[in-house]
């Protein structure tokens, strides 16, 4: 990250941006209404996302899942001592 008001401030942001103009937006007429254009963005921004890290985990979430890991991990430590 760049400090306040150089190139490198925000150029994440302008990535994205430029990628979403490019890929959804670019030669398409307007939206007809808001929520279909909601829906094309949210389309657009989780194409790549197959698998949820939620699935994969058991449908528990992040935490619970390390809490878990590391109690395990407490007691195979423990035993083995």
């Amino acid at each position: 990250m760049g400090a306040v008001a150089t190139s490198a401030d925000n150029s994440l942001a302008e990535s994205v941006n430029a990628a979403l103009k490019r890929e959804l937006l670019e030669g398409t007429a307007a939206f007809p209404d808001q929520a279909t254009a909601y829906r094309a963005v949210f389309r657009w921004a989780h194409r790549y996302n197959t698998r949820r890290r939620h699935s994969a985990i058991g449908q528990i979430t992040p935490n619970s899942y390390e809490n878990a890991h590391d109690a395990a991990r407490s007691a195979t430590l423990a035993e083995a001592a």
